[in-house]
C-alpha cells in the first residue's frame, strides 16, 4: 500500500480541528500506543489526536481519504492481536474521550453510549436503574467500542450471547468521512443486509462507531455460583455437555485448572476458595430468587458428582462470589506476570470437542517443550491458551511459537472450529483466518472492504 507520509500541513489542519492539546507527535506520543495488551507488535503513528465527537471524527476522516492516509482508531487497547496498532504509521484516532452515556430509555430497554464508555461504567450505571447489559468480556476496563469492534463475549454467553446480540443500533463515521446512522431502538428489523451485525466484529476496518444503543434486560435478583472440584481437566470438560444437554442453562460455565488458580493467588495476594484439586469447573446461575436458583443448580450438582465430580462448592454470598470471581478475573495478568512474553490460542470449538483439544494442547507442551497454561468459556467451546516465552532466545521463541500455533489453528480447524471467539483476527492472526476461510471466503472479505473502503486507509493490515 502505497500511502502519504504526514507532512507540516497535516499537522496544521489536525490542530485547527482537535486544538494543540490533543495533537501528539514524535516523543509526545506516548509508548503505550505503540502496541496493544499483548505488546507483540510495535509500531507508532506519526500522528495520535484525541478526538471528542462525531463531527471531529468525520472531518479528520474525509481529510485522510482525500490525501491517502492510513488511519488507526483505538480505544483503551487492551486488544490482543494487533487490531489497534498503526502497522503503516499515519494517524491515530484515540476514541477514549468521546465518554459519555448520552440516554438511557426505559421504556425501549435501551442505552445509547459514545464508544469511549468503560463496559465497567456501563454495568454499574444500569444496574443503578435495575437494568442489566449482559455481555461480560474479563477485560472490564474495555472502551464498548472496542467490545463492538471485536464482537466480545465473555463468560455470560452461554446464557445471554455475545456483544452481537446486544447491539440495536450505531452512529458510523465511513472512511470517507460520511456519517451514517444503522439499526435504531427497533426489536426487529429486515430491512435489507444488516449492516449493523457486519460492523459488530469489524475491527475498525469498514467504519468508526461514534454512538451506540444497546440492548437492556431487566436486571436479575439473584446470582449463585458452583465451584465444582475435579481429580482431572477432562472430567470436568466432558461433564460440559451433560449439563447443557439437561436443558440447563447457566448463566457461565468456566473451566480453570490448579497451576493458573496458584499464579492468581499470587498475583492478587489472596487465597482461592479451594485450589487443592487438579480441574474445576465454575458455574453461575441468575433468576429472580433464590428458590428458582436453587432448584436449578441442584439439578446441575448432582450431574457433576455423578461425573466424577469431588464435591460441590455453593458460594452463595457476595464475598465469597467475588472471591471467585476475582481471581478469575485475574488469569490472564498472573499468567502474563509469570513470563517474559505470550501469546495467544483464541480458538472456539463444539462444546463437545474442548477435552479433545485441550488435551492436545497439553500434549503440545511435552512435544515442543514450552510452557502452555489455558483457562476458557466450558459453556461456549472459546478457549483461551497461552504459550509462553520464559526464558527461550528470541529466534527460539518465534520458531517455537510457529510451530505450537501451526498444531492448534490445524486441529481447532479438523474440529470444526474457528480461530478467534472473541478477540478477533487483527494482524497477528490473518494467515490463520485466510487457512481457514479459504479463497472464496476471503475474497469476499476483500471485496466487503473494498466497498467500505476502496482506498484501504481505515485500519489497513489487519483481518484481510
Amino acid at each position: 500500500m502505497n500511502f502519504k507520509k504526514i507532512d507540516n500541513n497535516d499537522l496544521d489542519f489536525l490542530v485547527s480541528v482537535c486544538g494543540e492539546d490533543r495533537v501528539f507527535t514524535g516523543e509526545n506520543i506516548n509508548e503505550d500506543y505503540s502496541h496493544d495488551e499483548l505488546a507483540g507488535i510495535h509500531k507508532f503513528p506519526e500522528i495520535l489526536i484525541q478526538v471528542k465527537s462525531t463531527e471531529e471524527v468525520s472531518k479528520v476522516m474525509k481529510y485522510a481519504f482525500d490525501n491517502n492516509i492510513p488511519v488507526t482508531p483505538r480505544g483503551q487497547g487492551t486488544g490482543l492481536v494487533g487490531g489497534a496498532v498503526a502497522l503503516h504509521g499515519g494517524l491515530m484516532i484515540d476514541m477514549s474521550q468521546m465518554n459519555s452515556i448520552l440516554e438511557l430509555d426505559e421504556e425501549n430497554l435501551t442505552l445509547t453510549v459514545e464508544p469511549g464508555v468503560l463496559l465497567m461504567e456501563i454495568s454499574k450505571y444500569v444496574e443503578e436503574h435495575d437494568l442489566f447489559y449482559p455481555p461480560d468480556p474479563g477485560e472490564k476496563s474495555a472502551t464498548i467500542g472496542g467490545n463492538i469492534n471485536t464482537n466480545a463475549g465473555g463468560m455470560r454467553a452461554v446464557k445471554y450471547g455475545v456483544t452481537r446480540d446486544f447491539v440495536r443500533g450505531l452512529e458510523l463515521v465511513l472512511p470517507n468521512g460520511k456519517i451514517m446512522e444503522i439499526g435504531g431502538k427497533v426489536v426487529k428489523n429486515s430491512s435489507g443486509y444488516s449492516l449493523k451485525d457486519l460492523i459488530v466484529g469489524s475491527e475498525g476496518t469498514l467504519g468508526i462507531v461514534t454512538k451506540a444503543i444497546l440492548r437492556l434486560l431487566p436486571l436479575p435478583k439473584k446470582a449463585i455460583s458452583l465451584l465444582i472440584p475435579f481429580p482431572n481437566l477432562e472430567m470436568a470438560i466432558e461433564t460440559v455437555p451433560k449439563i447443557i444437554k439437561s436443558k440447563v442453562i447457566p448463566t457461565a460455565i468456566e473451566y480453570m485448572v490448579r497451576d493458573v488458580i496458584l499464579a492468581s493467588e499470587e498475583f492478587l495476594g489472596k487465597k482461592f476458595p479451594d485450589s487443592s484439586a487438579d480441574a474445576y469447573l465454575l458455574l453461575t446461575f441468575d433468576g429472580n430468587s433464590k428458590e428458582e436458583i436453587e432448584q436449578v443448580y441442584e439439578k446441575v450438582a448432582h450431574i457433576c458428582l455423578d461425573s466424577g465430580a469431588i464435591d460441590v462448592l455453593i458460594s452463595n454470598t457476595q464475598e465469597r462470589q467475588e472471591s471467585i470471581w476475582s481471581a478469575r478475573g485475574a488469569f490472564l495478568e498472573a499468567i502474563k506476570a509469570s513470563t517474559t512474553e505470550m501469546d495467544e490460542c483464541d480458538v472456539v470449538v463444539p462444546r463437545n470437542r474442548i477435552a479433545e483439544f485441550v488435551k492436545f494442547s497439553n500434549d503440545l507442551q511435552r512435544k515442543f517443550d514450552i510452557r502452555i497454561k489455558s483457562f476458557g468459556h466450558a459453556g461456549d467451546g472459546n478457549l483461551h491458551i497461552y504459550v509462553l516465552k520464559d526464558e527461550l532466545p528470541e529466534d527460539e521463541w518465534n520458531k517455537k511459537l510457529k510451530e505450537v500455533f501451526d498444531c492448534m489453528y490445524t486441529k481447532a480447524n479438523e474440529l470444526g472450529g474457528k480461530v478467534s471467539g472473541e478477540h478477533g483476527i487483527g494482524y497477528a492472526k490473518k494467515p490463520y483466518l485466510e487457512e481457514s476461510m479459504g479463497n472464496n471466503g476471503m475474497d469476499i472479505l476483500k471485496n466487503i472492504k473494498l466497498a467500505f473502503d476502496p482506498k484501504g486507509i481505515l485500519n489497513p493490515g489487519k483481518v484481510c
